[in-house]
């Protein structure tokens, strides 16, 4: 089992073999290789579990908010303090 991130995508990015998309994650927008969900097509609006940079699942809004809330109670979600 790995950790994921949540995020929202917002748009896919030309080139990259139609497999790079810029995703919100938490209010910032990164980029996110989409390539291992072959079989999935993935839109703006989608939601996506990100790991190292990847789409590892496609999900949809309460999977996401679920994901988020399992990484709160970890203390790495949006609302936790981050130690300096």
């Amino acid at each position: 089992m790995c950790l994921g991130i949540p995020g929202q995508v917002v748009q896919m990015l030309p080139g990259y073999g139609d497999q790079l998309a810029l995703v919100d994650v938490a209010g910032e927008h990164r980029k996110v290789n989409v390539g291992m969900l072959p079989e999935a097509t993935v839109a703006p609006g989608d939601w996506v579990i990100i790991h190292m940079g990847f789409a590892v699942e496609k999900t949809d809004r309460a999977g996401a908010d679920a994901a988020m809330r399992g990484l709160q109670l970890l203390g790495r979600g949006a609302d936790s303090e981050v130690p300096p």
